[in-house]
């Protein structure tokens, strides 16, 4: 090692900070999404990651979308956080890597954030396996 790790650097420019603006057209496409569900069921999936945001830009969008009262985190293949803002219907979802890293930041518009829905054929499932308990407690008990 040459030791050049350790020197610290700053960068100095006296190019302005350009901000993309981008805040205001968003909250007017989640504004114009909050009636989807309501009237069809159908739900708006906005994904952060592709949009360009200057510096502060992406933060200030999250501040403004605030925080709600329902909040979960799920453990697979990583940890994906969701939160409802304080708009009811608007959640922020996001997917981390097993390390920690972030994959992907989305807002999602809709009654209840596709994550936290139970796929039909795990349903399904769990029934038989229920119905598997009990026909073999029952079996126990009679024993």
């Amino acid at each position: 090692m040459s030791g050049l790790e350790t020197i610290p650097v700053t960068v100095v420019t006296d190019e302005p900070l350009t901000q993309t603006g981008n805040m205001v057209p968003i909250l007017n496409e989640i504004r114009h999404a909050l009636s989807h569900p309501a009237e069809t069921g159908e739900s708006t999936t906005i994904d952060l990651g592709a949009i360009p945001f200057g510096p502060g830009e992406r933060e200030e969008l999250l501040a403004t979308l605030g925080k709600g009262e329902i909040e979960a985190t799920l453990h697979a293949l990583g940890e994906s956080l969701i939160h409802e803002t304080a708009y009811p219907g608007v959640w922020i979802v996001t997917h981390r890597s097993p390390q920690g890293g972030e994959l992907t930041t989305c807002i999602e518009v809709t009654r209840t954030p596709s994550l936290l829905s139970t796929p039909p054929a795990d349903v399904s499932e769990a029934a038989a396996a229920l119905k598997r308990y009990l026909q073999d407690h029952s079996a126990r008990e009679s024993a």
